[in-house]
């Protein structure tokens, strides 16, 4: 395992606090979706403000961190790296209050056959998530794991993308719902699809981050 500095080390605290962040707006994003297929809008609209300030939070620490990156954290030849890192990280929560905000302002019709179906493709994004972030946090620990959750990323990335189409295709197929809320539904499963989409994103740089400091 690599001997960091002080600099270095504080970056990655915050690079902690970061991920929890992260997670804490994906998590609000799971409790909104299972608020509105159980047909309790107001709850959903109120954990659309959760996510919101979970996500502005995200975007908080992404910036201090890279205020500590160019302040003199790392090696000017790392920077760029870490820096990347962050972006794409924080893109996850991006994903995340993307979907919340068409899936509140368009208010589909929820198709019943398939509320478990949303929730589990849901689920299957925030898992990708779940896995990059081991990955990130063994940057500092262990390079040869965070290779490791790198790539089992990748892997719950094509988990998630069978669980999205599958339930694209219930959808399209379903006599219950309108054309209007399956093209509404449409954009809300691809932008849960992006979750896991970025969250695999970030993988390549941890991937790259990794192998550049094992040489």
């Amino acid at each position: 395992m690599a001997i960091f500095g002080g600099k270095e080390n504080n970056v990655f605290e915050v690079i902690e606090e970061h991920l929890k962040a992260v997670g804490k707006t994906l998590q609000k994003f799971k409790e909104l979706v299972e608020a509105y297929v159980e047909g309790d809008e107001e709850r959903a609209r109120e954990l659309m403000g959760e996510v919101e300030d979970a996500e502005r939070e995200a975007d908080g620490l992404r910036r201090g961190i890279e205020e500590m990156l160019y302040g003199g954290a790392f090696l000017p030849s790392s920077r760029g790296d870490y820096a990347r890192l962050i972006e794409v990280v924080d893109n996850v929560a991006d994903a995340a209050e993307s979907a919340a905000h068409v899936l509140i302002l368009a208010r589909p019709k929820v198709p019943g056959s398939l509320r478990e179906e949303i929730i589990k493709t849901v689920e299957a994004a925030l898992d990708t998530y779940t896995t990059l972030k081991k990955a990130v946090s063994n940057l500092y620990r262990d390079v040869d794991l965070a290779i490791e959750y790198a790539k089992k990323t990748e892997h719950r990335e094509e988990i998630s993308d069978k669980v999205e189409l599958d339930l694209m295709g219930k959808i399209f197929e379903s006599e219950d719902v309108s054309t209007y809320a399956k093209l509404i539904w449409q954009q809300v499963v691809t932008k849960i699809g992006d979750i896991a989409d970025r969250a695999e994103d970030a993988s390549d740089q941890v991937l790259l981050i990794a192998i550049k400091r094992r040489g």
